[in-house]
């Protein structure tokens, strides 16, 4: 025990040095950076996101030491059986519609307790898209609605059947990749019915989660988060981001996209999503756009934005939760999975749709 304890002060001690190193040169360098700045736009959000990261390591204990596996994963068990992912997978599933940093770090600790595989944590992130989708649709939907109508609600079935599409397609990967003898040490039986009463009780301890496994499991995970959040803070402060977004849109605009859809990528671009929804409803409403050619572009500029929004939001949940590695694998993966189902429904409906 107290070995791993001192193997994770020296990470944990230069983590703490390079943040503090980047707050420093951020407060120096860089214009407008205030201490309100700082505690508005860094320090609640990385709280936040420790806060999540927290809630699903605990969770993921908790309901492995109670065995209450099955019963969280009732809902979505026909089809994580189908793809032979089993019930940790699954309860992390229905998790991800809450929150998806907690379900990734559900998964991340299953993984640790040698309780799912590497390929099955893959997965199981990229079968969470689904519940993503429908977890932040609230916030877009009665945005984009209203300043695209038609246009945005063909939008959101291309999303919509792109995320299905590739769901299936994982879960059919998974029926035919992992033997379905393998299900069984998913399921959690096995092990719930040969503990012991003292072994259960000393798993079960919520005292021994808080005070000895979660906090060793948090600060390995904050040694990365904490530095990763910060750095890309501090490279967005700097506007590294605004300068790519232009260079980026106008590059995709010039390479294929129509010099009707280049105001709604650069704008896109330029002030994220909702400015550039209202600019595709302007250009459609004063004719220079079809309601097809204006999804097609809402389409292009979901694809373009992706470096942006992956280095910007995703880069340092995923890294710090999954270690730069394994995180990096992830998203990068996951993202063009996700790209290549959105071209491949885009294309369908530039063809089959008049």
């Amino acid at each position: 025990m107290a070995r791993k304890k001192r193997s994770l002060a020296r990470p944990l001690v230069v983590s703490a040095s390079v943040s503090a190193a980047m707050l420093g040169c951020g407060l120096y360098a860089v214009d407008g950076m205030t201490g309100a700045v700082f505690a508005d736009k860094l320090l609640l959000p990385l709280l936040r996101l420790l806060m999540f990261i927290t809630i699903g390591l605990f969770a993921g204990q908790l309901i492995e030491a109670a065995g209450w596996t099955r019963f969280l994963s009732f809902a979505a068990r026909p089809l994580f059986n189908f793809g032979r992912l089993g019930d940790r997978c699954s309860a992390a599933f229905i998790t991800a519609f809450l929150s998806g940093t907690a379900a990734n770090a559900m998964l991340l600790e299953f993984y640790k307790q040698r309780k799912i595989s590497r390929e099955k944590l893959f997965l199981t992130n990229f079968v969470n898209q689904l519940p993503a989708y429908f977890l932040h649709l609230p916030t877009t939907f009665f945005i984009v609605l209203p300043l695209t109508g038609r246009a945005g609600v063909l939008y959101f079935a291309l999303t919509f059947a792109a995320t299905l599409l590739r769901t299936c397609l994982f879960l059919v990967y998974g029926r035919f990749r992992f033997d379905p003898g393998n299900l069984q040490e998913d399921t959690g039986q096995a092990t719930l019915s040969t503990d012991t009463g003292r072994q259960k009780n000393e798993t079960f301890s919520i005292s021994t989660i808080l005070k000895e496994k979660l906090p060793k499991r948090l600060a390995s995970i904050a040694v990365y988060v904490v530095p990763i959040y910060i750095a890309v803070f501090m490279v967005n402060a700097a506007g590294f981001f605004a300068v790519a977004r232009e260079w980026m849109a106008g590059y995709f605009a010039a390479s294929f996209a129509p010099m009707e859809s280049l105001s709604v990528v650069v704008v896109g671009f330029a002030a994220e999503f909702t400015s550039g929804f209202a600019a595709a409803g302007a250009l459609m409403d004063a004719g220079m756009l079809t309601v097809k050619q204006t999804a097609l572009a809402l389409i292009t500029g979901n694809i373009a934005a992706f470096p942006i929004r992956a280095l910007r939001h995703q880069l340092p949940r995923y890294m710090g939760i999954f270690s730069p590695k394994m995180g990096l694998q992830i998203l990068l993966m996951g993202q063009a999975f996700r790209i290549i189902s959105l071209i491949f429904t885009a294309v369908v409906f530039y063809y089959l749709v008049p």
